[in-house]
């Protein structure tokens, strides 16, 4: 990829654009005019050039589009970029649309395609909107179960990674009941494990884990429900005589921030907002959407598509700046 010369080869990262109706475009835009990002990774943004090139011109930035190319060097200064020319002029900001969930479900898909290809090393996903996407004719929740659709990959789960701070979910997109019925222990117990090795595997080392309650101040004993004592626990104390470094459950009012103080890699959160919530309120604009399990390093930014704001100007790019650096720095060390 550095076509024959003795420069160190840069870790090379697709960026897929996202709903092209919400702050995607904008966001990356807006991350890769910091010129300092292209000196540790290479960004090739896979999308739309008419987009990018009408969202570069809104911005006033003089960055300049240049067909990605793996036999070439990147050139400061300029944003590389794979055109799937799915988008026609004139698509409307901040709303719903079939042709734009379309268009950015098979962003998904030819990023994938060019990682099995070897021409990109990891992906980072701008934002989707679900219904778009639905009704775009893609049937998936998210990005996390449609990379593992497009992988084969049936063992994998949601994580958020705010600095010190590593949140792995037991579940995601549910109804609050559903997810207190997924609290089961073989359930914990899997999970555990997979975070375990994991973490372990993308971090070098042995990781110590921290198992959140369900209930308020983890039931203190039963005083407030029953999962702590006949799921949680039990989970916990399994794992534990298989050499797992977890202890739990711990109050989940409190845990939270003491993972982020890193007295813990990693936090297991039992459902969506349980993890959501701290991440966005400790680290907003820098926690980053890693999905675990598949076999290449994926990242996300921690917001959605934010259509009250689309084409505005005003979105902030650090969750997608942050993601970007992330997928290299772990793409680096895997």
């Amino acid at each position: 990829m550095n076509n024959g010369s003795n420069e160190k080869r840069l870790t090379v990262i697709g960026i897929t654009m996202g709903d092209a109706a919400g702050i995607g475009p904008e966001v990356i835009v807006k991350a890769l005019s910091a010129g300092s990002m292209q000196e540790k990774l290479r960004p090739v943004v896979i999308g739309d050039a008419c987009v990018l090139e009408n969202t570069k011109r809104s911005l006033r930035t003089d960055l300049e589009l240049v067909d990605y190319s793996a036999t070439n060097s990147p050139v400061e200064n300029t944003v590389e970029f794979i055109d799937l020319e799915n988008i026609p002029e004139g698509i409307v900001s901040g709303a719903v649309s079939a042709t734009t969930g379309k268009a950015a479900g098979q962003y998904i898909e030819k990023a994938v395609e060019l990682w099995k290809s070897k021409d990109i090393d990891a992906i980072c996903t701008a934002p989707i909107n679900k219904e778009s996407l639905a009704t775009g004719g893609y049937e998936f929740p998210g990005h996390t179960e449609f990379l593992a659709h497009l992988t084969s990959t049936s063992d994998f789960a949601m994580s958020f990674f705010a600095e010190k701070l590593r949140v792995v979910l037991l579940s995601t997109h549910l109804s609050l009941s559903d997810a207190i019925e997924r609290v089961r222990k073989p359930a914990i117990v899997d999970l555990i494990q997979f975070a375990d090795r994991e973490l372990s595997k993308l971090l070098k080392r042995t990781v110590s884990i921290a198992v959140a309650g369900l209930n308020p101040h983890a039931s203190e004993a039963g005083k407030f429900g029953s999962e702590e004592m006949e799921e949680i626990e039990p989970a916990i104390n399994e794992c534990i005589g298989q050499g797992i470094q977890v202890s739990g459950p711990y109050s989940p009012d409190t845990i939270f921030l003491r993972g982020f103080k890193g007295e813990f890699d990693a936090v297991i959160a039992l459902y969506h907002d349980q993890a959501t919530i701290p991440v966005k309120a400790l680290s907003f604009g820098s926690g980053v959407n890693v999905t675990l399990g598949l076999p290449f390093i994926r990242t996300s930014v921690d917001h959605g598509t934010a259509f009250d704001i689309a084409g505005k100007g005003v979105a902030d790019e650090s969750s997608m700046k942050a993601a970007i650096l992330l997928a290299a720095e772990l793409a680096q060390i895997s």
